[in-house]
């Protein structure tokens, strides 16, 4: 793991997008690997800049997210493909039909199958952007998930529903299962970009990073991929051993 420690939210975002509008620039029909929640949004707040002064093209781009809930249509307010749409892809250049959310209705078993298939038909990511939970969950892969998982429905733990409840008008209005890419999916993309940020995440990156390597932190499998940077302000990254 490489890790680049910043001193505030906003020259840790300016640094992320960088990351993947260079990607994009040297790679135009490039892979993004795309996540939801707070984490990533002054980085699509930067692409979004960025596309509109300096012209960036999007065209060619085919975008995965890595979860969506599950019961929400991608009208829904609250589900992550109208995140998604509203966040960054509706002031891009790309075609909607290159975009890439999970459905969160429906047969979710042919969903998932599915899914796993366009990833490799699109010739798998080039680069993925992953926040942490604080109990260590990527994507929606909960503390317990198996490390060979693939696109599969997640009960999600009280925390978690706890944690998103922000975004609903309270915690029962919070879906308890999701659709998530699983664990192997996320190691089989070519480079994986980390954002954490704040003193709640601290403890989750300490184990992510120096902690032993297992399904209890889901995060911590990340020691074993060959690619991972780790972008973290000085709260998040307080407890790593200096």
């Amino acid at each position: 793991m490489r890790i680049h420690i910043f001193q505030d939210e906003e020259s840790l975002h300016l640094a992320v997008a960088k990351e993947l509008i260079e990607a994009v620039k040297t790679k135009p029909n490039t892979v993004l690997g795309l996540s939801t929640g707070s984490s990533p949004l002054g980085t699509y707040a930067n692409m979004i800049k960025d596309h509109q002064m300096n012209g960036t093209d999007y065209s060619e781009v085919v975008t995965f997210n890595l979860d969506e809930y599950v019961g929400l249509e991608g009208t829904h307010p609250q589900s992550y493909r109208h995140f998604m749409n509203t966040s960054l892809l509706n002031h891009l250049n790309i075609p909607l039909n290159q975009t890439n959310v999970p459905d969160g209705t429906g047969d979710l078993k042919k969903t998932c199958e599915n899914y796993e298939a366009k990833i490799v038909s699109a010739g798998g990511i080039d680069l993925q952007l992953l926040g942490i939970g604080t109990n260590g969950h990527i994507g929606f892969n909960e503390p317990g998930t198996a490390f060979d998982t693939r696109t599969h429905v997640t009960q999600l733990l009280q925390e978690t529903i706890d944690g998103n409840a922000r975004f609903f008008d309270s915690a029962s209005a919070v879906p308890k299962e999701a659709v998530t890419m699983g664990i192997e999916t996320i190691m089989e993309v070519k480079k994986v970009i980390l954002i954490a940020y704040g003193s709640k995440k601290a403890a989750a990156v300490r184990e992510m990073v120096n902690g032993p390597v297992v399904t209890e932190m889901p995060a911590s499998i990340l020691q074993k991929h060959q690619n991972v940077i780790l972008f973290l302000d000085e709260e998040a990254a307080s407890l790593l051993k200096k």
